[in-house]
């Protein structure tokens, strides 16, 4: 597929936005406090609590450095991590972290890395940065590869960014409309005690999807 120029270079301008933060060590995504670490725990116990072991396959969507897939690993998932910065999953694959794989994708255009199919798609702070017509893309790429009655766990702010659109914010709403194919089974806010600035200011939601069969 042939992106549109617009498109790359928006696609590029993140790429390099997310890698320039990697490389400077300002990545408050990384460190979301106690609380909300606390609350994404009892989310994937939830997550396993519907499930017969073995568990299946989960697609990290905006892996980052793969801060995340230890704990996926630990408690019995098969594991992939994209993301779009290759500075991030060079710093994954370095952690040689066993039974993980890491790949440079882009969430808009899934299909075309022939990653396999998916049970479970654990999302923070991916979806959010795209626009409505990527946000279509994501959810039928997503869509494309997911099992049947396979979740999506997906924490977003639904609050932009105070300075500048680096994350625009994402509604409920936002998630129906790019996941039409799936049931919008809960809507939480996120905990924020311990979140740096700015995200405690942009009222992170939890939100949890299950693809009908």
């Amino acid at each position: 597929m042939v992106l549109p120029t617009w498109r790359r270079g928006r696609i590029v301008l993140t790429m390099g936005l997310y890698d320039a933060m990697y490389r400077v060590g300002y990545t408050p995504w990384e460190h979301p406090g106690p609380a909300w670490t606390a609350s994404l725990a009892r989310r994937l116990d939830l997550e396993e609590s519907e499930r017969e072991r073995p568990l299946g396959r989960a697609l990290d969507v905006g892996c980052g450095r793969g801060q995340h897939v230890p704990e996926l690993l630990r408690r019995g998932w098969e594991v992939v991590g994209i993301d779009s910065a290759p500075r991030s999953i060079e710093a994954a694959r370095l952690q040689g972290i066993d039974g993980a794989t890491f790949v440079v994708a882009d969430v808009t255009a899934l299909p075309a890395h022939d990653l396999g199919t998916f049970d479970f798609f654990f999302d923070v702070g991916c979806f959010q940065h795209l626009d409505a017509a990527a946000r279509a893309r994501a959810g039928r790429g997503l869509s494309d590869v997911a099992t049947p009655a396979a979740t999506l766990l997906m924490m977003a702010f639904s609050r932009p960014t105070p300075i500048g659109s680096f994350v625009k914010g994402v509604t409920p709403e936002h998630v129906q409309a790019a996941f039409p194919g799936w049931d919008l089974l809960s809507v939480e806010n996120a905990e924020t005690d311990g979140m740096d600035w700015p995200m405690r200011t942009m009222r992170p939601l939890w939100m949890r999807l299950r693809h009908r069969a």
